[in-house]
């Protein structure tokens, strides 16, 4: 049995800014001078961990590399999620996912994750790089992994490169959704044994989902589907079964493994088998408080508010579809839990699950993602280790995709990779509670930086020129009140912006707008510019210009 004994460094970690609740805010700028100090240093610490790692190829060179390790290492089930909020039941949520519950009762679950950049593709490039995303140079979908970083180290190459087979299943880096399933997309190549990218049933029939907003994207319009497909024949189900087979291909052997299981799911269009759909009837779905009236016009992802001109009812239909993909991807994931545990492998196989990013459903008046807004920076984030004291418990401490990396490393007892900018998550695994761990969060998009303690989110647009936020966690968990203005938080805001980046910020993105009464879109720079949209080919299927645009 692989165990979990031994704890990691303890070496002081950057700062959580005011951790534990106050009932008062700061005043004037004001704290107390032992707080004060302890912050400030903290907030030196971290402002010092982001300056990067000067890495020459000798470095790279000196990287200890086998084939094989003297003791059976631990074997890795890496499932990510596309576009997966967590309102899932082990964070309080409503989906139902009783396989998602079990995993959460036999590992622990963090609480406060979060990634750093909320869209797909930029995200995988930091957290399977281990590095953020000013580092890696990802800021939109065309972008391959290795473009400005083209001798990283990825994270299935690493283990790779230390022993293991490296296999993958669906969409692990960046695959367009619909469009790209089935293909290879943005792989990177030199990270796998083998790479499968099956197709399912949702795919082939596409001309029978339910649009909401035609003219969208078919990779960004609310679209669903109540299928007649059995579960094994959607591409998730695929997913599923090609990675039992690999499971069930390596289990027993002498080489570890690392495979990792990319489900397309919640990821519009949101298709899943009828039986999902009845799980959750449409009078028990509620509309959120969307506190669109206070929100910044830069925080906005799109120029107009109007929920895309979906009627109250269509916003239900649409949350509903919603909650039935993650109830059947959950069906998928249950799968390969039980796979586990029938080749027997739970003794030895560390398994992690994750998103990309999370997801707004009506939020601030916003929907999908590339927001700063909690509900779409908040990821899901289930570790379970064989032999661990901590089964079934939380951590409330905040940490980031970034992190995974390193832990899974330092858990499989490979040398650290000296480019990782995230942290070891052992300590946290090993103390769930752990009050020495300050480390923050960060999440950028285009023109905006955020920071996430345990009690506040701040973030600056263009540089604060376009505006701030601050949210205090404490009272305001929905961040409907903006208190980045209030004098009595200038202290607050003084310090939590030391914690962002220092790298400059580029030029804030400006917004599309959907015109619901002719179903088309007034374009962003994003689809005029970008390799494939209307400025370098035909528009992305689905997408319909707004006459004059």
């Amino acid at each position: 049995m692989f165990d979990l004994t031994c704890r990691g460094s303890s070496t002081t970690q950057p700062t959580q800014l005011f951790a534990k609740p106050q009932r008062e805010p700061l005043k004037g700028g004001k704290v107390r001078s032992g707080l004060l100090a302890r912050l400030m240093a903290a907030t030196a610490l971290f402002a010092a961990a982001l300056q990067p790692t000067i890495v020459t190829a000798q470095d790279v060179q000196n990287q200890p590399v086998t084939t094989a390790s003297a003791t059976k290492r631990p074997n890795i089930l890496f499932i990510i999620a596309d576009d997966l909020n967590a309102r899932l039941a082990p964070y309080g949520g409503e989906a139902i996912t009783p396989n998602l519950d079990k995993l959460a009762s036999q590992g622990l679950t963090f609480d406060r994750a979060y990634a750093q950049y909320p869209w797909c593709a930029p995200s995988r490039s930091s957290f399977l790089t281990g590095t953020r995303p000013d580092t890696v140079g990802v800021s939109n979908l065309t972008t391959p992994v290795r473009a400005n970083l083209p001798d990283i180290r990825t994270l299935p190459q690493y283990f790779r490169e230390h022993g293991y087979f490296a296999g993958r299943v669906g969409k692990i880096f960046h695959q367009g959704v619909p469009g790209g399933i089935g293909r290879a997309g943005l792989d990177d190549a030199q990270s796998w044994d083998v790479a499968l990218n099956p197709s399912g049933c949702d795919v082939s029939d596409e001309d029978r989902l339910v649009n909401l907003t035609p003219g969208l994207p078919l990779g960004t319009a609310f679209t669903y589907l109540q299928h007649d497909c059995q579960d094994f024949q959607q591409t998730d189900g695929m997913v599923a079964t090609q990675t039992i087979d690999l499971l069930r291909k390596h289990a027993g052997g002498d080489q570890p493994f690392f495979i990792a299981a990319g489900f397309y799911r919640p990821h519009v269009p949101l298709v899943a088998p009828k039986r999902y759909f009845d799980l959750y009837p449409t009078e028990g779905i509620r509309l959120p408080n969307a506190g669109s009236a206070n929100v910044l016009p830069a925080a906005r992802t799109w120029k107009n508010t109007d929920n895309f001109g979906m009627t109250e009812a269509e916003q239900k239909a649409f949350i509903r579809a919603y909650l039935a993909s993650i109830s059947f991807l959950d069906a998928q994931v249950g799968r390969l839990l039980k796979a586990v545990e029938e080749l027997g492998l739970a003794d030895d196989t560390i398994v992690v699950f994750t998103s990309d990013h999370g997801y707004l459903l009506g939020e601030h008046g916003e929907w999908q993602k590339q927001s700063l807004f909690e509900e779409s920076a908040h990821v899901p984030l289930i570790f379970r280790v064989p032999g661990t004291k901590n089964a079934g418990k939380h951590s409330r401490r905040t940490v980031e995709l970034l992190d995974i990396y390193p832990t899974l490393t330092d858990l499989a007892g490979l040398p650290h990779y000296r480019r990782n900018e995230g942290v070891s998550l052992k300590r946290l695994l090993d103390n769930p509670e752990d009050q020495s761990w300050t480390k923050p969060a960060l999440s950028q998009v285009t023109g905006g930086r955020s920071v996430r303690t345990e009690r506040y989110r701040y973030t600056e647009w263009a540089g604060g020129t376009r505006g701030r936020e601050l949210y205090d966690h404490a009272a305001d968990p929905k961040e409907l009140n903006n208190l980045a203005a209030d004098p009595r938080y200038a202290g607050a805001v003084e310090l939590l912006r030391a914690m962002l980046p220092p790298a400059p910020v580029e030029r804030l993105a400006d917004k599309g707008s959907y015109d619901p009464d002719h179903d088309c879109i007034v374009p962003a720079s994003r689809y005029t510019t970008s390799r494939g949209a209307t400025g370098g080919g035909a528009p992305p299927a689905g997408m319909k210009i707004c006459p004059g645009d």
